[in-house]
């Protein structure tokens, strides 16, 4: 939950401004660093043993933007699931997916004093996590690989989404 905090791309990455990477990683998310009030309230931890982290930092002040940027990932990220593996045992529920009943995901948006930050983290391995889960690993998906095609395609739809906003004329 620590990287869910404003700056901590740049402190890792020096990459400054609007961010979104990607890196693979374990997932421990305990209760006193969760910031999803119904996960707090369930009693549901966060964790897996290999997770593959998109993590995004925008110096915006929309919470209502950054939950879109949200749904957006999680889109991209179903959508090059399914191309690759087929639609077939494949949901979305939300900003969750699962697939064969079993969550692969986890995401969320919240706000800091200076920008939104966004987290999507889909399973690689699946060994000991708290409920039913499923990962990459088992649908024969290469995490790198898809890191940097969701990347891809997050950033060109970010670009057009800029240029649409400065090529019209105000009326």
């Amino acid at each position: 939950g620590e990287q869910l905090s404003p700056h901590w791309i740049y402190r890792q990455t020096k990459i400054s401004g609007n961010a979104l990477i990607a890196f693979e990683g374990k997932a421990d998310v305990s209760l006193d660093h969760m910031v999803d009030l119904e996960d707090v309230e369930k009693k549901a931890p966060i964790y897996s043993p290999r997770m593959l982290h998109f993590l995004g930092e925008f110096f915006i002040d929309s919470l209502e933007t950054a939950i879109a940027y949200q749904h957006l990932l999680v889109f991209h990220l179903y959508e090059a699931l399914v191309k690759q593996i087929g639609a077939q045992d494949f949901t979305r529920r939300g900003n969750d997916l699962y697939w064969k009943n079993r969550k692969a995901s986890v995401s969320i948006a919240t706000k800091s004093p200076v920008s939104v930050l966004v987290h999507l983290g889909v399973n690689i391995e699946t060994e000991n996590t708290p409920i039913p889960t499923s990962g990459l690993k088992e649908m024969g998906i290469d995490p790198k690989a898809l890191g940097a095609a969701i990347l891809e395609t997050f950033h060109q739809d970010y670009e057009i989404w800029a240029r649409a906003r400065v090529k019209v004329l105000p009326r």
